[in-house]
């Protein structure tokens, strides 16, 4: 070959690797949103915030949290292997702070732990971090500056980064979903940080079900599903219908010959899961945490367990003369409970409306909703059975 045409072809070639950089799918962050940058000089610039927010659990329910760019979790990062990026980071908190970029690799005085790498950034201060990206996968940013109490109150986010050659096969819907446990007294609006391990609050992108949105595809769709967990404890994500194989972790892609069918991925503390599936099968499909509390809104954890306990009306009666206002209630389960009075700025303990009435949840819990013919991905509504295909009720079983 000439030189000439040899020339051609690289820069053909350079110029199609150019494009394939800009060609990814965003993520979608279900109640949260993604952090935009400008370039400047060849380099992405982002802008964070680091200051107090409020943030909405679920309807009639707003909590005293701290985040970045006013909300919790922060904006999701998103840029492309090989990028250069530069973070301006501000503290309007009433403390100190610093990121730390976890799971990206990068020069040591990028990392970000305060007192170790960089001085802590004041209140009112703005420090700069740059440096290049030199992998792809899901990752997460969050303070380590005083962490127990800022990541208690809310302060993290995704950093997603996208590989410089597109996958095969492509991935047409990618959420990213941060795993968080909260202890807010009833009554209250402040997350208690100094709680340790019996929290009361357990949240997708700090929301809590009936106040976390539907995850919409089309069928036929190839879909990923990022879980974080910077909280105290694992979360074994399930899913309902479908089967997914574990394809990458914040340490990188995981190797085809390593994966398997699965229909629970544990989310590790400090660790970042990737999932996929092809959405196949239409319906309203539940997704959620296996650990049946974190299924669950506020709840007391110190009552007398009364399952299987008689409470007659005349001995609710004697109850109530030595404690005005009791509710027999308890004996036979908690799934009727939910009618009783609640202080100000909490939730039920389980609660949401389906098509066939109380679904019963609380926390960790959403709908995947697969729909064949949808154009958009608003909430397509609920599902509804073909006739003949549902569980009912028969008279009694056959002989």
């Amino acid at each position: 070959m000439k030189l000439l045409p040899r020339l051609l072809v690289l820069i053909l070639v350079l110029c199609a690797k150019t494009a394939f950089a800009q060609q990814y799918v965003p993520v979608v962050t279900p109640n949260g949103s993604t952090l935009p940058y400008v370039m400047k000089d060849g380099v992405k610039e982002f802008r964070l915030t680091a200051e107090q927010v409020k943030r909405e659990f679920a309807p009639g329910m707003i909590v005293n949290a701290w985040g970045y760019n006013g909300s919790s979790p922060g904006p999701t990062i998103e840029a492309v292997e090989g990028d250069r990026v530069r973070f301006y980071v501000t503290n309007k908190l009433p403390e100190r702070t610093s990121v730390h970029w976890h799971g990206i690799l990068l020069p040591n005085g990028q990392d970000g732990v305060a007192g170790l790498n960089q001085d802590h950034i004041k209140p009112g201060e703005t420090y700069v971090y740059e440096f290049t990206l030199r992998q792809h996968g899901v990752h997460m940013y969050h303070p380590h500056s005083d962490e127990m109490v800022q990541m208690a109150m809310g302060m993290m986010g995704f950093f997603v980064v996208h590989p410089k050659v597109p996958e095969v096969p492509k991935v047409d819907r990618h959420f990213v979903v941060m795993l968080g446990e909260w202890f807010v007294e009833p009554g209250t609006a402040t997350p208690n940080p100094m709680v340790m391990n019996d929290f009361n609050l357990f949240t997708f992108n700090s929301r809590v079900w009936p106040g976390t949105d539907p995850w919409v595809v089309k069928k036929g769709e190839r879909v990923r599903f990022s879980f974080g967990n910077l909280s105290m404890d694992s979360h074994p994500i399930h899913v309902h219908g479908y089967t997914f194989e574990e394809v990458g972790t914040d340490g990188g892609v995981v190797p085809k010959s390593a994966r398997r069918p699965e229909t629970t991925v544990n989310v590790p503390v400090g660790s970042t899961r990737t999932v996929e599936l092809v959405a196949n099968v239409e319906g309203d499909w539940a997704f959620h945490c296996h650990k049946s509390h974190h299924t669950m809104n506020a709840m007391s954890h110190d009552i007398p367990n009364m399952i299987g306990v008689a409470q007659p009306p005349a001995l609710e009666d004697k109850v109530r003369s030595l404690l005005p206002g009791y509710m027999a209630m308890g004996e036979k389960g908690m799934g009727d409970m939910m009618e009783m009075g609640l202080p100000k700025n909490t939730l039920p303990m389980m609660t949401g409306t389906g098509p066939f009435g109380a679904i019963e949840m609380g926390g960790m819990f959403t709908v995947l909703k697969v729909r064949a013919g949808i154009t958009s991905y608003a909430d397509p509504g609920w599902y509804q059975n073909p006739p003949g295909t549902g569980a009912h009720k028969v008279d009694a079983p056959p002989p």
